[in-house]
């Protein structure tokens, strides 16, 4: 398959991904922003496929300390505006209401750092956690 001439939806993960692990915050950059920008100026689809969520779903308690009052879906969605990247859909696919009403997003690739093969790299100097290498990232989208 050719990625240069199919357009693609690709769900993208936050924490890990498009940012260093600091949740409920938003981390620090990794180098995401002008890969993602890229990934949509090519002709794709991003839908952001995260486990952040907002109001009454977002937890009180980490590890036994209590987190300030955030809402930490609405910040990444902030993230991809404040790095003017657009989104096709956030937690859903929106053109697949019309023939499943599955909760999984459909997407022809996810990018995750949970992800199986999925490219990561270790910075200790930012972050205590392997996080997406977005260096590997464009080489695959844009070799």
């Amino acid at each position: 398959m050719s990625l240069k001439k199919k357009s693609l939806i690709i769900a993208v993960d936050f924490d890990g991904t498009c940012v260093t692990h600091d949740f409920p915050r938003v981390g620090k950059d990794i180098g995401a922003a002008s890969v993602l920008r890229d990934i949509v100026a090519a002709g794709h689809k991003l839908i952001l496929w995260t486990m952040r969520s907002d109001g009454r779903d977002c937890p009180t308690a980490r590890n036994g300390q209590v987190m300030e009052n955030t809402n930490p879906l609405t910040d990444a969605v902030n993230w991809f505006d404040e790095n003017g990247i657009k989104l096709f859909g956030i937690q859903r696919n929106p053109d697949q209401d019309t023939w499943t009403s599955s909760p999984k997003a459909y997407a022809h690739l996810y990018i995750d750092d949970a992800a199986l093969g999925c490219p990561l790299k270790e910075d200790s100097k930012i972050s205590d956690r392997p996080f997406v290498d977005w260096d590997e990232v464009r080489e695959f989208f844009f070799k």
